[in-house]
């Protein structure tokens, strides 16, 4: 097993990145409602979101839902902002219930919306600027989900999630009409996507192998243009590295993750995260993705205590964007 496993990952970074290098000349399939993409919980941006067997709390639905499956509180709530670049601002929250300690399986909900900002409105006008200023309009975006996962045996967890999925370019005037008053139009699209995957935890130490495929849904046609939501599959492994040695794991834990990734819209990719933990409590994480163009490194911390049966946490990432801005992320953790 030890073998095959090793065999499978080494073959899918070689694979990843010689399709990476001849895709630099091969046109890829366009994608719509990219926010659906982009990491938010800090703890997975700071492994470079190499999360497919790692999360077992309820932002798991965000990455890989049958992880949380392993979750072990009866209630368990998350909650973050993301700074993204260009001064566009994300929000998410997750909750879990875990049934009749799991026997039932767990149930969760999520929530993402975004914040693009504010922008000015104009339609062109047979006038010396050659446009008319019609106010301005927010663009937003939403995603809301239902999640379940369950262990089907010790070793074997699936989950999946349907979320419904808007976004919305806000309310424009397309044109004046005779009397010189606006007509306006929506411009929004709506679907719904799915989220699977699978956990196996292969039995040598605590190695464990998993796999995810997330925003499948059908085409979406916005006005003129169709378009898919960007469908990723992963598979990912992931050990605690203080098992082959004499540490004691109460006290230590090094954590190391690989993820490889098959996008829609662009090459694929291979991501590394390394986290060390300290006495359970403080943690230091880091990660790395190739190849990217600007986005490589992240790296984060993480703070998490238990007081009167009430499991607290606090993480925060940051990853540099190269010629944009950097990307700051902050959440809170609470079960019991």
């Amino acid at each position: 097993m030890k073998k095959i496993i090793l065999l499978l990952v080494v073959s899918l970074m070689i694979s990843s990145f010689n399709q990476s290098n001849a895709q630099e000349r091969k046109k890829l399939a366009q994608t719509g409602m990219k926010f659906l993409s982009v990491s938010l919980d800090p703890r997975a941006s700071a492994l470079s979101d190499a999360m497919t067997t790692v999360q077992n709390n309820s932002a798991s639905m965000l990455y890989n839902p049958s992880a949380m499956a392993e979750m072990n509180r009866l209630v368990d709530y998350s909650f973050g902002t993301t700074r993204w670049i260009a001064d566009i601002n994300y929000i998410y929250g997750t909750a879990a219930l875990n049934l009749f300690d799991g026997q039932y399986g767990v149930l969760g909900l999520s929530l993402v919306a975004v914040d693009y900002g504010e922008f000015n409105g104009t339609i062109v006008a047979n006038n010396d600027d050659g446009y008319i200023d019609v106010g301005t309009y927010k663009p937003t975006a939403i995603a809301l989900g239902i999640g379940y996962a369950k262990s089907l045996s010790q070793k074997f967890s699936v989950g999946g999630n349907i979320r419904f999925v808007r976004q919305s370019m806000g309310t424009s005037v397309v044109t004046l009409d005779a009397n010189g008053y606006a007509v306006t139009r929506e411009h929004k699209a709506e679907v719904l996507s799915f989220d699977f995957g699978m956990l196996y935890h292969t039995g040598f130490k605590s190695l464990d192998f998993g796999m995810s495929i997330r925003n499948f849904s059908k085409e979406i046609k916005y006005i003129d243009e169709s378009f898919q939501l960007p469908l990723t599959f992963k598979i990912g492994l992931s050990m605690n590295l203080i098992d082959l040695t004499e540490f004691d794991r109460g006290m230590h834990s090094l954590l190391l993750s690989v993820d490889a990734s098959h996008p829609r819209d662009y090459p694929e990719q291979v991501s590394f995260g390394m986290e060390y933990t300290f006495l359970n409590t403080f943690s230091i994480r880091g990660g790395y993705t190739f190849p990217t163009d600007e986005q490589e490194f992240s790296a984060g911390v993480g703070f998490k205590q238990e007081l009167a049966d009430v499991n607290f946490a606090i993480d925060y990432s940051y990853t540099p964007f190269g010629i944009f801005d950097n990307v700051h992320r902050v959440s809170i953790n609470i079960g019991y």
